[in-house]
């Protein structure tokens, strides 16, 4: 018996299927659109006590937050449950027909389950429904059926129900699963300021981002230490200072007195400046031509810190002095850029 072969694609795209594939996009876009602002009267006129005591349960809850549903519900179930963790909510995915093989276990008495059925009849979930309410962790069910099965087993029901699917069928999930994705967020999005939840804790949890970097950088991090720091004393002739600029290769010297404290700097752009204006400077100390009181960084100070220094004063070099005034460190905005801080 032969199996009839699914319908091929049109081997041109003539002009008459570009219009008809904007309109299918915009006509999506619209009913998700849609179904994300019903969501949102909803809310605000129906069912905002559920939502808020969905936040509170979650807020107060002692363990860790569980999502879980099967199919399209599933993979917004995984989403929500990462963004819940990304946001100060400790929270996992557990897909529901796993849990009934083993992965019930991950579940505990301190926790909350979410459980996301539209039909609020998935088997999947009503299988495992039953033990998780006798074990004695919170239920909130998202549906869009009130009568549905999850949602009277839940403690807190919230209902996504839609006029229509974006699909010209109304079968394949799409403005469901969009409304259901956005109610997570607008959960995710309340903990988070509940929790007083800000950006040095959103960049631990993202350590590897652009904003954990900038957030978690510190100046002793990147810094050069030790002998790769150009440093000449203040006694130094300035021939001595031009060939500790071209051995370290940061384009200036720190100056330092006995104590090892900077204090002064000269960098390239003096030296251009001085050959300008002055044609024998062979007897010239690096004492008479250095910047007295240079600009300094900690080595505590957040990396970001000296980059915001750095774009005030149009410099490209700061020099790490620590809490007693010594030089410990020297700064090149080429090693902010190296460690990704800018």
């Amino acid at each position: 018996m032969s199996v009839p072969h699914a319908k091929t694609v049109p081997a041109t795209f003539d002009a008459n299927s570009t219009t008809r594939a904007l309109q299918f996009a915009s006509a999506t876009l619209q009913i998700e659109a849609d179904a994300i602002l019903a969501l949102k009267k909803r809310i605000s006129e129906e069912t905002g006590a559920q939502f808020v005591k969905a936040v509170s349960l979650l807020l107060n809850c002692n363990g860790r937050v569980v999502v879980s549903g099967i199919g399209k519900s599933g993979h917004i179930a995984r989403k929500i449950a990462s963004t819940l963790a990304s946001t100060g909510t400790p929270a996992l995915f557990v897909h529901a027909a796993e849990a009934s093989h083993g992965d019930l276990g991950m579940i505990t008495a301190s926790d909350a389950l979410i459980a996301i059925s539209y039909s609020g009849e998935a088997g999947e979930l009503l299988a495992i429904v039953p033990i998780i309410k006798r074990m004695g962790a919170t239920l909130i069910a998202i549906t869009g059926n009130d009568a549905s099965s999850l949602a009277q087993f839940a403690d807190v029901h919230l209902n996504v129900k839609v006029d229509q699917e974006a699909c010209p069928l109304n079968l394949a999930p799409t403005a469901s699963t969009t409304a259901t994705l956005a109610l997570g967020d607008a959960l995710a999005m309340a903990l988070l300021d509940a929790r007083g939840f800000g950006e040095e804790d959103f960049a631990r949890s993202h350590p590897g981002g652009a904003l954990g970097r900038r957030l978690l950088t510190h100046v002793r991090d990147v810094m050069r230490t030790g002998d790769a720091i150009p440093t000449v004393a203040v006694d130094a002739t300035l021939y001595s200072a031009l060939l500790e600029i071209s051995k370290k290769g940061m384009a200036m010297t720190a100056v330092v007195d006995a104590d090892g404290k900077a204090i002064g700097v000269f960098t390239d752009g003096d030296l251009r400046r001085l050959i300008e204006n002055k044609q024998d400077f062979s007897t010239l100390s690096i004492a008479d031509v250095m910047h007295a009181n240079p600009r300094s960084v900690q080595p505590d100070q957040l990396a970001v810190d000296a980059v915001d220094m750095m774009e005030e004063f149009r410099i490209n070099q700061l020099l790490v002095n620590n809490a007693d005034g010594k030089l410990v460190g020297a700064l090149h905005i080429h090693d902010l850029t190296r460690a990704k801080v800018i």
